[in-house]
């Protein structure tokens, strides 16, 4: 049983430079690239949150060898056609980034695997992925015809397959690009809307011959990966939520160096922008696949703005801290396009617009998002987290600005993601 934690930041305000966690996606991939690849991959700045880490279980169960210290990680694999038949079953915990990929890689392999994650994971939908690995010739089985888990799959030789997104899903799209390494033929993914590309870089970045334009992937299966280094920035979905909290708590001013911002990722940042926020971005020269930037935040007079469309898979994660942004902005912001939501960790539209209420927000749902009227002062209220990391941080953040306590029934679930975010609250909060 997860405790129950009183927030209350009387008269905060936040001042410092904090260097956001590693971000997650490119932390898996990091970690499934180096096990993929024969040879020494090392990895620097890499999340120890708990999805990752069921990342590296899963790997270990395959016979790879993985060696954490800090944040650095040395994967040393004897390539994937010489993994190990796992005795066990892999569990992917609270990881659906996980159990997705997995079920791509696992697809072109000679072993019979199966997986499994917590409770969470098995609400999540996974025939989404499934449906397309199955026109490639995956054998996967599963509860619901594989909608749920556990899943059981058998390694066989897969086919190329040309096939269009329905959904923008970065975890659909790459679960079939790493099927594709050991696919007869080309694999082509087709998006009307571009999702998250570390897949694609990440490809390119362990030697692979990758072709990308206008929405489309192509590349040829049968290629050997190479052993290399990643470098993994900053977490963005982690920046959110102070750079949030930088714009909507009075006096101050936050720092943040070296956070990614992929143009598929950055959303976020567009919208602070249309809102009026005091935000800088300094791009930093380092030369890795992935760009970054120092972001400084301050105070801000917001105004409120829709956000829907083309934007909505660059900023999925991002939209229950923004909901949090629009209460303190002038006038009625509008969030839709984002039915993606009820398929996360939890419902995240219900959970947000009801843990919003209880703190006097003016929010209501819709079919696809949410409208929430601003600004509104927050008053303290008992919030759930529903075990998703996102909303736990969002009410965190929440009480930063609430006028009594907030009382969180589980903040252990924000470790997720995000491991060090309290002592990052405390840190600023001492600086100010």
């Amino acid at each position: 049983m997860s405790s129950t934690t009183s927030l209350y930041y009387k008269n905060a305000s936040l001042k410092g430079t904090i260097t956001v966690p590693g971000d997650k996606s490119i932390s898996h991939r990091s970690v499934m690239f180096g096990s993929i690849a024969k040879g020494k991959t090392t990895v620097s700045g890499f999340l120890l949150g708990e999805d990752c880490l069921s990342t590296i279980d899963c790997f270990r169960k395959l016979g790879v060898e993985i060696h954490v210290e800090g944040t650095n990680v040395e994967i040393i694999s004897p390539g994937m056609d010489n993994w190990e038949e796992p005795k066990e079953v892999l569990y992917t915990g609270n990881s659906g980034t996980t159990t997705r990929l997995m079920l791509g890689i696992l697809s072109g392999t000679t072993l019979h695997t199966v997986m499994t994650g917590d409770a969470s994971i098995g609400k999540r939908p996974m025939r989404r992925v499934a449906d397309p690995l199955r026109l490639m010739g995956a054998k996967i089985a599963g509860r619901d015809n594989g909608q749920y888990t556990p899943l059981a799959v058998q390694g066989t030789q897969l086919r190329a397959i040309d096939y269009t997104m329905p959904v923008a899903s970065a975890q659909v799209k790459s679960a079939i690009l790493l099927a594709g390494l050991r696919a007869a033929g080309t694999t082509v993914v087709r998006e009307k809307e571009i999702s998250r590309d570390h897949t694609e870089r990440m490809l390119k970045q362990f030697g692979a011959h990758i072709e990308v334009a206008d929405g489309v992937v192509a590349f040829k299966g049968g290629q050997q990966l190479q052993a290399t280094h990643v470098n993994v920035p900053g977490d963005i979905s982690s920046a959110a939520f102070f750079l949030v909290a930088g714009a909507i708590v009075p006096g101050s001013e936050v720092v943040m160096k070296n956070v990614g911002v992929n143009p598929t990722r950055a959303g976020i940042i567009e919208v602070l922008e249309k809102m009026g926020a005091e935000l800088s971005v300094k791009m930093e020269d380092n030369h890795a696949s992935e760009p970054t930037a120092t972001l400084t935040i301050r105070t801000s007079d917001l105004k409120a703005t829709t956000v829907e469309g083309e934007i909505i898979p660059r900023l999925i994660d991002e939209i229950p801290i923004i909901a949090l942004l629009a209460t303190q902005a002038k006038g009625t912001t509008i969030i839709r396009n984002a039915e993606e939501l009820k398929v996360k960790e939890t419902d995240r539209i219900t959970a947000v617009v009801t843990e919003l209420q209880k703190l006097g927000a003016n929010i209501e749902a819709t079919d696809d998002g949410m409208i929430i009227h601003g600004p509104t002062k927050l008053h303290g209220a008992k919030l759930q987290a529903y075990g998703d990391h996102r909303i736990g941080m969002m009410s965190a953040i929440a009480a930063l600005i609430s006028s009594s306590p907030i009382d969180l029934d589980d903040t252990e679930c924000i470790a997720v993601s995000y491991p060090t975010f309290f002592e990052h609250i405390e840190g600023l909060l001492n600086n100010a």
